[in-house]
């Protein structure tokens, strides 16, 4: 009986035993409330509002396409990135952002948005790529996310590129965990939509 108790016990302290090895359930976040600057209630200025744009699906490269949130340790291999596990976003950033994006617009232009090219024919079309969204480790206890996007608006009858624009935003993680990372990358994803709207509004043709 001895023996077959200890061998029971082996047997548990294994990776594949259940019993001992209980699984912690994924946590699932999205950016949180996306709210316009306080300073700027009627924030888009009318010339937007003179305009039908497409606003494309924001892309993303291979390694940043997943729901996965990203770190990297700068201090031991910059060249390597890492996954959270037990955390990961509700869709991926690409999408998340897509959705805040055209719903900000919309707020600004009484809703002269459009999200699908089969709809409706539109005046210009904006495309964005996210190219960096993730947290960087300067050493194991401070760290910081690091934001980037580029913003191209095309006309769209003659296919002419009117303006681009690289948008880059690096703020502290209030921790060095994913919780931090979330936290953070939420309150610059906001920051970053209020400067690519503005930046909408100066760049579209005046009418």
């Amino acid at each position: 009986m001895t023996r077959i108790f200890l061998l029971l016990t082996i047997i548990c302290l294994l990776p594949g035993c259940t019993a001992l090895h209980k699984s912690h359930p994924t946590a699932v976040y999205d950016f949180g409330i996306q709210t316009p600057p306080s300073s700027q209630p009627s924030a888009q200025p009318a010339q937007l509002r003179k305009h039908s744009l497409l606003v494309a699906d924001t892309t993303a490269p291979v390694w940043l396409d997943s729901k996965a949130i990203h770190y990297r340790l700068l201090y031991h291999n910059p060249a390597q990135s890492y996954t959270y596990a037990n955390n990961r976003w509700i869709a991926t950033p690409a999408a998340l952002f897509t959705q805040q994006l055209r719903n900000r617009i919309a707020a600004g232009t009484q809703e002269q948005v459009i999200k699908d090219n089969s709809i409706a024919t539109a005046d210009h079309v904006l495309h964005t790529e996210l190219e960096e969204f993730s947290q960087v480790f300067d050493t194991a206890t401070d760290s910081r996310i690091v934001v980037g996007l580029r913003a191209s608006l095309i006309e769209r009858n003659t296919r002419k590129l009117l303006a681009q624009k690289n948008f880059n935003i690096t703020a502290k993680a209030p921790s060095a965990d994913a919780e931090g990372a979330v936290s953070a990358l939420g309150a610059a994803s906001n920051q970053l939509l209020n400067e690519l709207v503005n930046w909408l509004a100066a760049t579209l043709p005046h009418d």
